[in-house]
């Protein structure tokens, strides 16, 4: 059982559920919830491109886990990185096969754009600085669209795909603070060991404000109703001025460790908040 129980903490099934969960409520953004088969495609096919870019991405890190994460199931010896591996790719085929009952819009961006990224930055672009940190807020910016293209109805998605690409930059930054020690150690060359903490933690605050105002536009240009409004300051808007906050007042790892596990379910409470802006 310990053995089951560690191969399925290698897909880091809360991040997984999350993104199946997010799948829900895009689809119900668009009034398309009474579509079930086509809701459920694609919740299957985010949630295997996750929990299998999550296993590659361990396989791929195992060295800097040992430093940062070394609890980890590869790391810790609980699970190999060759069973890992074959995990990851037998989940990349299985969201394939499901993406392939899709409009072609979704095809593309799911098999022909969101894969290979999410392989591509695994190996090559994760240690580099803001390149890897853009092209992971990207991907989940883009899962977004493709939840819209099944449906054949990318307009409503585009609002939901930016403060997901915003909020997902900010934190990508923050947890690369936090991951300093592991990926100095291993030659990594990410934002903060190339420019320096304090110029990273600049740039998160200058991005935090910058998400803070852009997501309230819809609410001010009457796109979204007043319980946008009221959930975004709460799920997104405070929550954001606490990492700012933090790093202010403690600008170092611990503070970006803690800002990046209040970071983790900010782009959920935008969707509700944008879902319950379209009931009101």
């Amino acid at each position: 059982m310990n053995t089951v129980y560690y191969h399925i903490k290698l897909f880091r099934p809360l991040n997984v559920f999350i993104a199946g969960l997010a799948m829900i409520i895009a689809s119900a953004i668009m009034g398309t919830l009474h579509e079930i088969e086509i809701v459920l495609i694609v919740m299957l096919v985010v949630m295997s491109f996750a929990a299998a870019a999550n296993a590659l991405n361990d396989v791929v890190d195992v060295e800097i886990d040992r430093i940062n994460r070394p609890m980890r199931p590869i790391p810790s010896g609980n699970v190999k990185k060759s069973s890992a591996l074959i995990l990851s790719c037998l989940l990349f085929i299985v969201g394939t096969i499901l993406c392939l009952k899709l409009p072609e819009s979704a095809k593309v961006i799911g098999i022909v754009i969101a894969m290979p990224l999410m392989i591509i930055y695994s190996k090559y672009l994760k240690g580099l600085p803001l390149i890897g940190n853009i092209t992971i807020a990207f991907i989940l910016g883009l899962s977004f669209l493709f939840c819209g293209a099944a449906f054949n109805a990318t307009t409503s998605m585009w609002i939901p795909m930016v403060l997901a690409f915003g909020l997902t930059l900010v934190r990508e930054l923050v947890k690369d603070i936090a991951d300093m020690d592991g990926d100095q150690s291993l030659g990594l060359k990410t934002f903060p060991i190339v420019v320096g903490i304090e110029k990273a933690i600049q740039l998160t605050i200058f991005l935090s404000a910058c998400i803070g105002v852009v997501a309230f536009l819809p609410f001010l240009n009457g796109i979204y109703g007043i319980w946008y409004g009221i959930l975004l300051i709460l799920g997104v808007e405070i929550p954001l001025g606490v990492v700012v906050a933090s790093l202010l007042n403690n600008p170092g790892i611990s503070s970006a460790s803690h800002a990046a596990r209040i970071l983790k379910f900010s782009t959920l409470m935008g969707l509700i908040a944008i879902y319950a802006g379209t009931l009101s």
